[in-house]
């Protein structure tokens, strides 16, 4: 059997239906330029196979969303490369899951201060944790949390953590524990421990002379003192998650007394009595610097990123990725 059927459409034109039969498998075939079904059918002699075919449904840009859409609408949106349904109130896509690339950097730790600021350990660096591959499942928002500088964690969705840096040890005092450790005081403070788990740390430098001892960065541990000057921060950790190769995470240098002061470490550690950089989860110099705030960034599939989000992120392209860079607290929604 072959042959065609001609029918007036109410749009003007026709709409062709085409049917023939060769050796036992049905084919039906409706034009699908208006989003109508196409599909085949095995024809086995005693019932039908499964369909192996394919449905075809109405497909077009976010610009070309009917604007008067009857709720169950379904589509196929070719800016997102995704399938999408009206729930009568917007347009939704359908639950799956975007791969994305995540950073995540904590607060840096505070350099110590009080009575003896020249004695001071650095603060050690915000926590640095990266996840390839993460599954953000569309239609869901994501809340951004980025610590600010003193040692406060960052956050993506509660299902990626940071946690901030350790602050140094004034005189006499241990550095705390944290993402990295703080630096020690002078007269025997010891460095502050890395709190292990999925971010990369290192603990403080140890201070047994009369200088500080510096913060721990990602990549290093903070460098320990025995003279008069203060010891280095640790250095920190590079990422190419934007594109370009960037350090992050960079321990605060200790003060030294009578001597020189501890340089900061590379990733926007503070040297001592400077701050950490923002953004980089640099620890804090010794002397009362301020660490840097951290920062969360993802990386998705220009193709398949929605760019909904709040919080103001830096938003750029690099080859076939959308940047997403958080210098602040916000959300995202795949």
């Amino acid at each position: 059997m072959a042959g065609s059927i001609s029918l007036n459409s109410v749009l003007g034109g026709t709409v062709v239906i085409t049917a023939a039969d060769s050796v036992n498998t049905n084919y039906l075939t409706i034009p699908a330029a208006n989003g109508i079904a196409v599909h085949s059918v095995a024809n086995t002699g005693y019932g039908y196979a499964a369909n192996t075919g394919a449905t075809i449904i109405a497909s077009g840009n976010t610009a070309q969303r009917p604007s008067s859409a009857a709720n169950g609408s379904i589509r196929y949106n070719t800016s997102n490369n995704w399938i999408e349904f009206y729930n009568g109130t917007g347009w939704n896509s359908v639950g799956t899951a975007v791969a994305a690339s995540i950073l995540v950097i904590g607060g840096g730790g505070n350099g110590a201060g009080g009575a003896s600021p020249d004695r001071a350990g650095g603060g050690g660096a915000g926590g640095f944790v990266t996840a390839n591959n993460f599954a953000v499942q569309k239609g869901i928002t994501y809340t951004v949390i980025v610590g600010a500088g003193g040692g406060n964690p960052s956050s993506f969705g509660g299902l990626i953590g940071a946690l901030g840096g350790g602050s140094g040890g004034s005189n006499g005092s241990s550095g705390s524990p944290g993402g990295s450790g703080g630096g020690g005081g002078s007269g025997g403070g010891a460095g502050g421990a890395f709190t292990a788990g999925v971010s990369l740390g290192n603990s403080g430098g140890s201070a047994s002379g009369f200088a500080g001892g510096g913060g721990g960065g990602a990549g290093a541990a903070g460098g320990s003192v025995g003279g008069n000057s203060g010891g280095s921060g640790g250095a920190g950790y590079t990422s190419s998650i934007t594109g370009s190769s960037v350090t992050y995470a960079g321990g605060g240098g200790g003060t030294g007394y009578e001597g020189s002061n501890g340089s900061g470490g590379t990733g926007g550690g503070g040297g001592g009595g400077a701050s950490g950089l923002p953004n980089t989860g640099g620890g804090g110099g010794g002397g009362s610097g301020g660490g840097g705030s951290g920062v969360v960034i993802l990386a998705i599939a220009t193709i398949s990123c929605s760019n909904t989000y709040t919080g103001s992120p830096n938003v750029t392209v690099s080859g076939a990725n959308t940047i997403l860079k958080f210098i602040s607290s916000g959300t995202f929604t795949a």
